[in-house]
């Protein structure tokens, strides 16, 4: 998982992988087919290990304004983590993906749009609680969210650090509407 995060599908070699791994090139064709399962099984596992920063951010029982500032400043904090690759692999994985790789590709552009639509739904809870104005779009906020987080991930890679990525999150939070705009306020 970590050499796909850091060099992404197409850099990663049968050769980084097997001598990661220990395994002789027989041994991972016996193991996992191809590298291209051996990445999906990879994407699985940072799913499963390394987003749950989002998770909690968008399923805290708290208004949105801080659930939205929960997830940056989480991503903040996940695409910098010391000995980690930086920014997140649902980026990286395929920034430079031929041809020949367009199923991976198409993968992780899935694995973004779902992230965009768990942005959206957090919203749109929001706004059915009053926290957002019944004017605002969701939808057009979740992309930028979710653009503001592939933007820290390339960031992250490049080297920023943890504190120019939390001011990145600041200001995407800037653009939410003030709260004093909710409904019944």
């Amino acid at each position: 998982m970590h050499l796909f995060w850091e060099h992404g599908y197409e850099a990663t070699s049968l050769a980084m992988l097997r001598e990661a791994m220990g395994l002789t090139p027989p041994q991972i064709y016996n193991a996992f087919t191809d590298k291209e399962t051996l990445f999906r099984r990879a994407l699985t596992r940072y799913h499963e290990t390394e987003i749950g920063f989002a998770l909690d951010a968008l399923s805290a029982s708290v208004p949105t304004h801080e659930a939205i500032r929960l997830l940056l400043l989480g991503a903040a904090e996940a695409y910098s983590r010391p000995g980690k690759p930086g920014g997140c692999l649902f980026v990286s994985g395929a920034l430079a993906a031929s041809p020949q790789a367009q199923a991976i590709a198409d993968e992780l552009k899935s694995y973004r749009k779902a992230s965009e639509a768990a942005i959206a739904q957090r919203l749109a809870k929001g706004q059915v609680a009053g926290d957002l104005p019944e004017g605002f779009s969701v939808e057009s906020f979740a992309k930028y969210i979710a653009g503001v987080m592939n933007g820290m991930s390339i960031q992250a890679r490049d080297g920023a650090s943890a504190e120019e990525l939390r001011i990145m999150a600041q200001t995407a939070l800037a653009a939410l509407p003030p709260e004093e705009q909710k409904r019944g306020a």
